[in-house]
């Protein structure tokens, strides 16, 4: 593709003897987000000469002026850049000066020394979002229309610098009305990779049984949503299956078909009102944070309380006193959801657990037995990016999953790393990280790693952030569970591998993720990880930091009848809790004894110290759950009829030292309350979210008594549960500690790879003990 550079107006700066050059280098987001043309205009403005041209991962701009101007352009470089741009300034180093002449943008170069930055997939913008529905205007309806502010990016990226020839969208060369576009800087299309039209880009495609509708693709799509039917659509980063929100009986075929019998599903609303969000808050509450999220360019799927308005099916999140929701962010969902006029559930588009389907052959295997139709699209998916999740945890709303949009995140650590170092998380929630020198690259959310599709996408996602970044790494990280997927596949690769302790790798990542320089007590509660000891850990205190742990405070342990089905058959706890405490418990989900009499044996009772296994067991108690469909099942309903919940007057558990001088909390005294039935169950639930609080608090201050401690973390999957969070933080905070939380990172499994980098890096630097 020709540049465009030989056609630009001139830039006078004068033949001046006080001219003065400069060779700038700009990182951080600038590619993808028009950053180029914005530096083009802006050197029309300042009247400097010289180019601009993309580099593998930042934009070297060669600048030439009058000193005050060229030092008032360095500053607008950053200052007065586009919205989605995230520019820093690397370097700006002095350059002969040279006479007046055009200010040019250049073909990009390749550099494999630069620090790369993946642009991420991006919203509609409002000025596309005003074309799409402007019957005047070329693109009218056409479900791939973008520009430099809006479009995939991550999606559909094979190879950087991000050229049009590196990506996908090679599949489509532009008509000359397209290329005109592309090739003048002051257009908002100048150098919008996925640029397309209805002559020359992506088209859609219908599938159904029966004969072929008369009527076109997005409109057979709609019929059969208003049927009641379900609809596989190709998106972004994947498949969504998409059916009428506000129809219990499409609801209930989506959860039958799909084996999903209550786990809550995200609902997509139509753009409508003044600032988009009037369909939304007839169905949710929404405070300022949260409409500012549904808002943002990441269009994220945002967790808020249900209200009393609009009729979202019953059965769209069962038990729960929350909803997902989130916006249209493709012009694709744009144009159904404004088609449709109400709310469509929008689930991903896969087997549960697995990645996210993005071939048109694969959904069409695996979907058909679910969707009704399917809406593809010949635009290539270059890798899956499934939606992102956010929760409104203690005054900020904080990621529960990485996606389309947030991911890939980068971070930093405080220490370099000797070789790069890909480190692979653990089982549930999988996701990578890429390290090298300080830095950090967190994939999107893979899936559970437990089929071969989920093994698969994840070596590709393994590959492709290698290529991307230009770096090939030379040791892995990986949890120290042998039968976790990841463990058994570093252990059988090439490379050298280390392994990480899980809940160490909880605790690394948070400090890391926070730049915590004093020591931290980090509270890892989650559902079970391997525990140095060989046994089942899950409610810990661990203080020190990265590299340099040791386990201060936990929870009483107790036998778990059935190991790994606990997690889905939350009776199991709750007998575990009363056999261990000597008292006597039938449950409903073992009439005949077989479990007692297993645990009575020690027969695949491993021990346990999990915080995530006493939140079941009291859903257990409380709501009377035997069994659930997918894993926090039972401890997220017990959270929802929590009411008003406080710490005043919560319940203090003993409080111990045991024999290796770890201070361990008691969990007995709660049985009997848990199991009064004539106490009502938000009252019980309440109850026991404050004594669980309080068992931080009382765990917290004996430690800072012997250690001096102020600084306290709150990690692991169990602080997903805003009740018990936000109790903790109001009891931690009003005796005087300073609390941490995941800001950038979900606290759940997601960040173990984050974690395991830290801890590998903090080993290998000096002075820092290996725990």
């Amino acid at each position: 593709m020709a540049e465009a550079a030989d056609s630009l107006p001139l830039a006078d700066a004068g033949a001046r003897a006080d001219a003065e050059a400069q060779r700038i280098i700009v990182g951080g987001r600038v590619q993808g987000v028009g950053y180029r043309p914005f530096v083009y205009c802006l050197a029309m403005v300042h009247g400097i000469s010289g180019h601009v041209r993309n580099r593998v991962g930042e934009v070297e701009v060669l600048a030439c002026g009058r000193p005050g101007n060229l030092e008032t352009f360095r500053r607008d470089l950053v200052e007065r850049a586009p919205p989605l741009a995230r520019p820093s300034i690397i370097s700006a180093e002095p350059a002969q000066p040279f006479g007046s002449g055009r200010f040019k943008i250049l073909a990009s170069s390749a550099d494999a020394d630069a620090r790369i930055f993946i642009p991420p997939d991006l919203f509609l913008c409002d000025d596309c979002r005003r074309e799409l529905h402007d019957p005047a205007d070329r693109r009218y309806a056409y479900p791939f229309i973008n520009c430099t502010q809006c479009g995939p990016r991550y999606t559909l990226i094979e190879a950087l610098p991000y050229d049009r020839p590196n990506t996908s969208m090679t599949d489509f060369p532009l008509c000359p009305a397209c290329e005109d576009e592309y090739l003048d800087p002051a257009d908002r299309r100048f150098h919008a990779e996925p640029l397309a039209c209805p002559d020359c880009g992506p088209t859609l495609r219908y599938e159904a049984p029966g004969p072929a509708p008369a009527t076109a693709p997005l409109d057979s799509a709609l019929a059969c949503l208003k049927r009641g039917g379900i609809v596989a659509v190709k998106g972004v980063g994947g498949y969504h299956l998409l059916c009428d929100a506000r129809r219990t009986d499409s609801v209930a075929t989506l959860r039958r078909r799909k084996r999903r019998p209550d786990k809550p599903l995200a609902i997509m609303f139509p753009l409508a009102g003044d600032d988009g969000l009037a369909r939304v808050r007839d169905a949710v509450c929404l405070d300022a944070a949260a409409a500012e999220a549904l808002l943002a360019p990441e269009r994220p799927i945002v967790l808020v309380p249900k209200n009393n308005g609009l009729a979202i099916a019953g059965n769209v999140a069962p038990g729960l006193d929350e909803l997902g929701v989130f916006l249209p962010y493709s012009p694709l969902h744009e144009l159904l959801l404004s088609g449709f006029g109400g709310p469509l559930v929008a689930t991903s588009g896969n087997v549960s657990g697995e990645p996210v389907l993005t071939q048109r052959h694969d959904a069409a295997e695996k979907l058909a037995p679910i969707a009704d139709a399917f809406l593809h699209h010949n635009r290539r998916i270059v890798r899956p990016a499934d939606d992102p999740v956010l929760r409104p945890i203690a005054g900020r709303l904080r990621p529960l999953r990485l996606g389309r949009g947030t991911a890939p995140l980068e971070l930093e650590v405080p220490w370099r790393l000797s070789r790069p170092l890909l480190a692979v998380g653990g089982h549930m929630k999988g996701a990578l990280a890429l390290a090298f020198d300080d830095r950090v690259v967190i994939s999107p959310h893979i899936g559970e790693m437990d089929s071969p599709r989920s093994l698969a996408v994840f070596e590709q996602v393994a590959e492709a952030m290698q290529s991307l970044y230009g770096v090939t790494a030379e040791k892995l990280a990986c949890d120290a569970h042998p039968g976790y997927t990841t463990h058994r596949w570093a252990m059988q690769h090439a490379l050298p591998a280390e392994t990480v302790w899980h809940h160490r790798a909880h605790a690394g990542a948070l400090a890391a993720e926070r730049a915590m320089q004093e020591p931290l007590l980090a509270f890892a509660w989650d559902g079970v990880g391997l525990g140095e000891d060989g046994t089942l850990w899950g409610g810990e205190a661990l203080y020190g930091r990265p590299g340099d742990w040791r386990r201060v405070a936990s929870l009483r342990p107790f036998r778990l009848p059935g190991g790994e089905r606990a997690g889905r058959e939350p009776w199991r706890s709750a007998a575990a809790l009363h056999w261990e405490a000597g008292l006597p418990f039938v449950p409903h989900g073992d009439p005949e004894g077989i479990a007692h009499a297993a645990w009575q044996r020690g027969l695949n009772c491993p021990i346990t110290s999990s915080a995530g296994r006493l939140f079941d067991a009291a859903a257990a108690l409380v709501l009377g759950i035997d069994s659930v469909s997918f894993e926090a099942a039972g401890p997220m309903r017990l959270e929802s009829i929590c009411q008003g919940t406080t710490a005043d007057g919560a319940e203090a558990l003993p409080l111990a030292r045991d024999a290796d001088g770890t201070w361990r909390s008691d969990w007995e005294p709660l049985l009997a309350g848990l199991a009064d039935e004539t106490i009502e169950p938000s009252a019980r639930a309440a109850s026991f979210h404050a004594a669980m609080a309080r068992v931080l608090l009382d765990q917290a201050r004996r430690v800072r008594d012997e250690t001096g401690v102020r600084q306290v973390g709150l990690t692991g999957g169990v602080f997903q549960n805003r009740v018990l969070t936000e109790l903790a933080v109001a009891l931690l905070e009003a005796d005087g500690f300073l609390v941490h939380l995941a800001e950038r990172l979900p606290c759940n499994d997601a960040a173990l790879c984050f974690g395991q980098v830290a801890e590998v890096a903090a080993r290998q630097s000096p002075g820092v003990r290996h725990g």
